[in-house]
């Protein structure tokens, strides 16, 4: 259930615009240039700058260091020896989709796409925000073995839908295996209900994929060698996604607690030849670090969630830095609207729970959740070339202390704790 302030219940957003199912490819809107200067910039990627000024020219970032030249004419933001950041990522979300999160009415769904449930107006998109969240990949739930495809959205509250739609961020789908698929489908007697049912269920659809690719390939090569009877298969969007998987264009990412699960689901990805992108949630990932780091599968995990369903039962909050440890790229995300708000201090548990370094907890909520998402080419440090997503904070990050004083994206602030009205610059009541 959403938490809504006073404030809140009384602003209700009332306009909509134009429906888009793909990402927004068309550049970003010319930047004013800014200039940051007098901070301890935290790149994650090359080390901390002490008393160092980041160069911003058109929402991306044009130069970090001590010594920044910049224009007469750009704004400066002096942020008198405070901290500095890349922009926090999350790359397990359900934000902004309201009660859509699932289509629970068959275990194999991937023609679903988030973009259609995603709600622009929906407050916690702001309160991430206010923690210092810039990217979030909003999925599919964990009814289905096979899921919907997810929407990554860029945190700039108070903008149009579109404009919060990440310019050319690759499609993800979520997969689930394990407790979930067969409690919402056991409960009604139908398949799948077990373990040997959810993996059945997932095998079946993937062969029919094959079929309808290879119908689609025996088409086309007739078409090419001037057969002009060749007839045209019947379109199917639900097997045309999952083509899709099996031809690697879509990030195969995937809701998975158990050790031996993990495994299974990374021998089936081999059976048919896809990719496994990621494994979330993934508390026994420890158990078979060795396994994932050999086949290059990222873990996004909790720091301490324990206890709440037989899956976590063997959880330990040494998972994240055992797994990195063993190679496995490692993020620490939400799955929760409330623990999204509070990510710094989750990635900063992984400090005290197997001594992660700063630079190591930092890579959890920015560049390694960035690659799972895949646009650590665009944001996730602190480097010349990428996207001006950055958090300037009171107090150090990665402690409890730690608060977003600004928050940039693209340049531009959206927010700004000095500012009255909740510091949202961008946000006009009404509108």
């Amino acid at each position: 259930m959403r938490r809504f302030s006073a404030f809140f219940l009384c602003a209700v957003l009332v306009f909509s615009v134009p429906h888009s199912r793909a990402q927004q490819t068309s550049a970003p809107p010319s930047h004013n240039e800014v200039l940051i200067r007098n901070a301890v910039v935290m790149t994650v990627t090359h080390g901390n700058v002490q008393n160092g000024s980041v160069y911003i020219k058109d929402g991306k970032i044009a130069a970090v260091g001590k010594n920044v030249n910049a224009p007469s004419t750009a704004t400066v933001i002096d942020a008198g020896g405070k901290f500095l950041t890349p922009g926090i990522i999350d790359s397990h979300s359900h934000i902004a989709l309201d009660d859509d999160v699932n289509e629970a009415t068959s275990p194999i769904t991937p023609q679903m796409m988030m973009i259609d449930a995603f709600d622009y107006q929906d407050k916690a998109i702001y309160r991430g925000l206010a923690g210092g969240v810039t990217t979030s990949l909003l999925l599919h739930g964990s009814a289905n073995m096979i899921g919907g495809q997810a929407v990554v959205i860029k945190h700039k509250y108070g903008e149009s839908r579109d404009a919060m739609l990440f310019p050319g961020a690759p499609q993800s789908i979520k997969f689930a295996s394990g407790e979930n698929p067969k409690r919402v489908y056991g409960s009604r007697d139908q398949l799948p209900s077990t373990r040997m049912g959810n993996f059945a269920v997932q095998r079946a659809a993937l062969v029919e994929a094959q079929d309808y690719m290879h119908e689609w390939d025996d088409y086309n090569a007739k078409v090419k060698r001037g057969d002009k009877d060749a007839k045209v298969p019947k379109h199917d969007l639900k097997l045309e996604a999952l083509a899709d998987v099996l031809r690697g264009k879509l990030l195969v990412q995937i809701h998975c607690y158990r050790a031996d699960e993990l495994l299974n689901e990374m021998a089936m990805a081999k059976e048919f030849g896809y990719k496994v992108r990621a494994f979330h949630h993934a508390l026994e990932a420890y158990k078979v670090a060795d396994e994932l780091a050999a086949q290059g599968v990222a873990i996004a995990t909790f720091s301490d969630w324990w206890g709440y369903k037989q899956e976590a039962w063997d959880a330990i909050p040494w998972n994240a830095v055992m797994s990195m440890r063993k190679g496995v790229k490692v993020a620490i995300k939400s799955d929760s609207e409330d623990f999204a708000r509070r990510l710094n201090q989750e990635a900063a548990k992984t400090m005290r729970y197997g001594g992660a370094t700063e630079e190591e907890a930092l890579k959890m909520i920015t560049i390694n959740p960035a690659w799972i998402i895949g646009v650590d080419n665009r944001v996730g440090s602190i480097e010349v070339g990428k996207d001006a997503d950055l958090v300037i904070w009171d107090g150090y990050p990665l402690s409890s202390f730690g608060v977003p004083n600004k928050v940039l994206i693209d340049g531009d602030i959206y927010f700004d704790r000095s500012l009255p009205g909740f510091g949202m610059p961008h946000y006009r009541e009404g509108e």
